[in-house]
């Protein structure tokens, strides 16, 4: 198979993702639609057990021993994993499927953020606009032709913070643990918490409900194969770029597929500056990483 095909390859399972990603939290508010009463962290505690299923048995397959050498680091990138999960679900749940896809995936923005914080050679003046005029877009989402906001959309937005600080966690736990020893720690003791946490929300379900738990998982699960998948063919350029089209595939779909209202012109204009954003900050971020293995 020659590179062209390949590359083309890993667009595709990228593209997938991000709408393997969106069906999954279709199904949350298909099944509310259905009358069924699932809280969101049912859906998480599902998600994560059927995780961490998949995971042992890729470790038995390829006989991997586990190993943690920083468990305070894999505990950091399984809670905010956790609490980004159970947000955006939530987010589903309260608002709309377009709305919590769209503030989910403003962690690339959450990230910069948190980099400047913290990182002060990562600080100049263009990105600075970019992130302002991606927050306006946050903004525009938020409350549509209004100075105010529904207090539910906190989910969408606290699910997108958790998910940056859940993604540096993750960035620090890859240098020291392969990506088995991070998916078992994470699914596993996920699950653990997930329980320990929400079992009053936690039941035997019914057949119909077990085809909506089981469904959402089998997407959200299937979505990250895809994005592994697709990640070894395509670079971080066009791979943050792909998957940076969940924003617009729930802007078009919401109203096709999940029955949300259609975005206003305004929200049009936010959920495009979000996405530039995310697309600028990406390629930044990869030119940054190129010069340094150059200088290096």
């Amino acid at each position: 198979m020659d590179m062209n095909m390949k590359t083309l390859m890993g667009c595709f399972a990228v593209f997938g993702s991000a709408i393997v990603f969106y069906l999954a939290s279709v199904v949350i508010k298909m099944s509310k639609s259905a009358g069924l009463h699932i809280d969101a962290s049912f859906f998480v505690f599902v998600r994560f057990l059927l995780g961490f299923v998949s995971v042992v048995c890729l470790i038995l397959f390829e006989k991997k021993k586990i190993q943690i050498k920083k468990p305070g680091i894999i505990f950091g990138r399984t809670v905010f994993n956790m609490v980004a999960a159970y947000c955006f679900f939530q987010a589903v749940a309260t608002t709309s499927v377009s709305e919590a896809n769209i503030l989910n995936m403003t962690y690339p923005l959450f990230i910069a953020v948190f980099s400047w914080v913290f990182l002060k050679e990562q600080r100049d003046f263009t990105a600075v606009v970019i992130v302002i005029a991606a927050f306006i877009g946050v903004w525009l989402i938020l409350a549509p032709g209004k100075m105010g906001f529904k207090i539910e959309s906190l989910w969408g937005l606290t699910s997108g913070v958790s998910a940056a600080i859940g993604l540096i966690y993750l960035n620090l736990s890859m240098r020291d643990h392969d990506t088995e020893t991070t998916l078992f720690v994470m699914f596993g003791l996920g699950t653990v918490l997930m329980f320990i946490i929400f079992h009053n929300n936690i039941f035997i379900p019914s057949l119909l409900e077990t085809k909506y738990l089981l469904m959402c998982s089998a997407f959200a699960i299937a979505g990250q194969y895809l994005l592994t998948i697709g990640f070894k063919y395509v670079t971080a350029v066009e791979g943050g770029i792909i998957s940076s089209t969940r924003i617009l595939i729930a802007a078009l779909l919401g109203p096709i597929i999940a029955a949300d209202p259609a975005l206003s012109f305004s929200g049009w204009i936010g959920a495009f500056l979000i996405f530039s954003g995310n697309v600028y900050l990406t390629v930044r971020k990869t030119k940054a990483a190129s010069g340094r293995n150059h200088t290096h």
